[in-house]
């Protein structure tokens, strides 16, 4: 007889740990190691751009003597001639400009509208969300064309607050999409009670809407914020002086001089570029998640 039939206490000891190994590997397959590679997908290009931003030209060019994936000799060289050879200073402060003002523009308008949509239900509000919704799915490639005979004819050609009065225009049909499923998994019957306490809509709004929608009024300012910052067609077309231009324009136009490319003052303007967005992202992320699982509970 085997050894299984003389002794089932072995058997019995043998098969949780082989269920045990098969459950770990399976993870490891379907878990972890996918994770693992999109991690480093996601990660590999900030940590390219610090070595690029941290790296001498002579380790720039030089990739038979010096490791292109490691720094032998720091330098900020590159950070240096950025931020005082170059108008990167006024770049970012007009960035962050536009990218606050258009912010706060498109959460105003778009909680007006999602609130009306969802709670005031008047007649066809789900076609007039819809039709918003559609709006958000126009390509900006389209849009700014037109836009730009508009801002040309109101006097407002090179200047910050083209972008800041264009920009709500693909904002504002998705934050209001995206409020408008928040609102909606707030309870109604708390507005019906505040509406037989005698309270008008707009400190039901005020008052008692707005606070429990928190997480998703930030959730919608931090994707707000973040295609302001990185938004590219628009602020190409209608900034011209060098001086006005954002940072994710400046750098690409500035930087290149024909075909001679400052792949270092490149690099450390895309890192000190990104650092805002991820610093506002940082901040905000518990409000963020809470945004995405749910509002209030009935």
């Amino acid at each position: 007889m085997t050894d299984a039939a003389t002794n089932p206490a072995n058997t019995a000891t043998a098969a949780p740990e082989m269920l045990s190994w098969d459950s770990r590997g399976r993870r490891m397959v379907t878990i972890y190691l996918p994770l693992a590679c999109f991690v480093f997908i996601l990660l590999f290009p900030f940590y390219w751009m610090g070595v690029t931003a941290f790296k001498p030209n002579a380790e720039l060019y030089d990739f038979k003597t010096y490791n292109p994936f490691l720094i032998a000799k720091p330098t900020f060289d590159h950070i240096h001639h950025l931020l005082f050879n170059t108008a990167y200073p006024r770049w970012l402060v007009t960035t962050m400009t536009v990218a606050i003002c258009s912010t706060i523009l498109s959460l105003f308008a778009s909680t007006l509208a999602a609130y009306a949509i969802q709670r005031l239900r008047f007649r066809g509000s789900q076609y007039v969300g819809l039709a918003i919704y559609l709006a958000y799915l126009v390509p900006p490639s389209i849009l700014f064309i037109p836009l730009a005979t508009m801002v040309y004819r109101f006097g407002l050609f090179d200047s910050p607050l083209a972008l800041i009065l264009t920009y709500p225009t693909f904002l504002i049909p998705f934050c209001t999409w995206l409020l408008i499923g928040y609102f909606k998994s707030i309870p109604y019957e708390l507005e019906e009670c505040a509406l037989i306490d005698g309270a008008s809509r707009l400190q039901i709004l005020t008052q008692i809407t707005l606070p429990l929608a928190v997480p998703g009024l930030i959730s919608a300012g931090i994707f707000s914020f973040t295609l302001s910052w990185n938004e590219f067609i628009y602020a190409l077309a209608f900034i011209q002086s060098s001086e006005k231009k954002t940072v994710p324009v400046a750098i690409l136009t500035e930087l290149v001089s024909g075909d001679v490319y400052q792949w270092g003052a490149l690099m450390a303007g895309s890192l000190l570029g990104s650092l805002p967005v991820a610093i506002f992202y940082s901040f905000f992320v518990d409000y963020y998640v809470s945004s995405l699982t749910g509002a209030v509970k009935e």
